[in-house]
């Protein structure tokens, strides 16, 4: 009997869940007595990556994807009934949304891809995807909460509209007991609601044969003008700070604050970040161009994360200095130079490095050309440099994988690094894994970075 309840596919980065969600579109085509096309939503880079998928897997399923001008997508839109499934991105299917009203198509499954994308139910993304007549919805993460609960209850009110009530019922009954008071009780009561439509695995215990993966904070240490910079602007940022909070409170001081934060950041990846005459050196970068060489040395392809784009310009040119040739993925990267260039990436021996930024390359890459990992900074949230790692640890990887953290000594990255530690171990897992979500910074963290 099909019941049409909808389900969150929050296995680890890497298992397959694009795989799993061809095998149900495939299982439909082949069953199904009356076919009707299903949708999926995906960011823009990967809508290419979901048509060589299915070109891979399901060579018979007709495959649509909405690309080009207004006037081509509303020719797409209404062919739509002709095809099995339609691929299209968050952005356009938010400008296309009137011309979806009016067709008035009704899809068997809508799958919502790298659903983070809806944590926030207030975004035209959300409520755009929840305007779509779909008789089943999916929803693929592998990270369905990073912060708090109200992006869990925001994807459950797209697979399931109601199921986890309105979200000031919900806020009441959980969120506020769960996050402020670590009400036990609660937390096994949501746990008990939402565990049947969750399907959560890890590849520690999926994929036996995995290569070892190896995590190891390499620390450096700033000196000279670097480190005259950075204790002179600590000192300057918690004075700024303080004033800030006293004199307009500290929720309408976070914006100052984390402009002040990320100075101290953007100094030990290297001062020249923000100070255009500066002509020094940056104790991290040596220490990054050291392993890369060492690597390359060593026969080693590796990933090279980083938040700033400009710091793997930084990256860029000291690489070009040493002959080492290299790949760069950010934001700007079309997306058919961006399936190119990992395709080359992974078959090319000469090619040793690949930089990329982390917003931009932390989903939809198959990277396991390479076997090392090096994060330039540490990123607020754990599970954004985990999705990063997974670029390369993942199904088809056959060596072991070293994953190098680049931290700076007596800094803010070693206080971020202790805070991932800290909210990571926070809350008990939701998800029936060991997949745990950071809480939202508070007063006493924010100034505990400063010191």
């Amino acid at each position: 009997m099909d019941i049409d309840f909808g389900g969150i596919l929050a296995d680890d980065m890497g298992l397959g869940k694009t795989v799993q969600l061809i095998s149900l579109l495939l299982d439909y085509k082949q069953n199904a007595k009356v076919e009707l096309p299903s949708i999926v939503i995906t960011p823009s880079s990967l809508a290419l990556n979901w048509k060589s998928e299915i070109e891979k897997f399901a060579k018979n399923l007709n495959v649509l994807v909405i690309r080009g001008s207004s006037e081509e997508r509303e020719k797409q839109i209404k062919d739509i009934p002709n095809y099995d499934l339609v691929i299209t991105s968050y952005d356009l299917l938010k400008r296309d949304m009137e011309v979806y009203k009016r067709e008035n198509i009704l899809f068997k499954f809508q799958i919502a891809d790298e659903a983070q994308y809806i944590k926030n139910s207030n975004t035209q993304n959300a409520k755009s995807l929840k305007a779509i007549n779909a008789q089943t919805r999916y929803a693929l993460t592998g990270t369905p909460i990073e912060n708090s609960l109200a992006e869990l209850w925001s994807i459950f009110d797209y697979i399931m509209p109601g199921y986890l009530f309105t979200y000031k019922k919900f806020k009441q009954l959980y969120e506020i007991p769960i996050m402020k008071d670590n009400n036990q009780e609660a937390m096994e009561k949501l746990k008990m609601m939402i565990e049947p439509f969750v399907l959560r695995r890890v590849k520690k215990d999926v994929l036996k044969e995995l290569p070892e993966k190896s995590i190891t904070v390499l620390n450096n240490e700033m000196q000279g003008e670097q480190l005259e910079i950075y204790l002179s602007y600590l000192a300057q940022a918690k004075k700024e700070a303080i004033n800030e909070i006293e004199g307009n409170g500290f929720e309408k001081s976070q914006i100052k604050i984390l402009a002040l934060l990320t100075r101290l950041r953007q100094i030990c990846c290297h001062p020249s970040l923000f100070l255009e005459n500066y002509m020094g050196e940056s104790s991290k970068l040596n220490q990054c161009i050291e392993i890369v060489k060492d690597a390359i040395a060593g026969k080693h392809k590796i990933l090279i994360f980083s938040g700033y784009t400009s710091m793997l310009n930084i990256i860029e040119g000291n690489l070009a200095k040493e002959g080492i040739n290299y790949y760069k993925l950010t934001g700007q990267t079309k997306v058919d130079e961006r399936v190119k260039l990992v395709n080359d990436f992974n078959n090319n021996p000469d090619v040793k490095v690949f930089l990329i930024s982390l917003k931009a390359g932390g989903t939809g890459l198959n990277l396991i050309g390479a076997d090392m990992v090096i994060h330039y900074d540490p990123w607020w949230n754990m599970s954004a440099e985990n999705q990063a790692t997974d670029r390369a640890y993942r199904i088809g990887q056959k060596n072991n994988v070293q994953v190098y953290k680049l931290i700076t000594k007596n800094s803010i990255e070693e206080k971020i690094y202790e805070l991932q530690e800290k909210k990571s171990k926070l809350i008990d897992n939701m998800l029936s894994t060991q997949t745990t979500f950071i809480n939202k910074l508070n007063k006493d963290d924010i100034m505990e970075l400063f010191n």
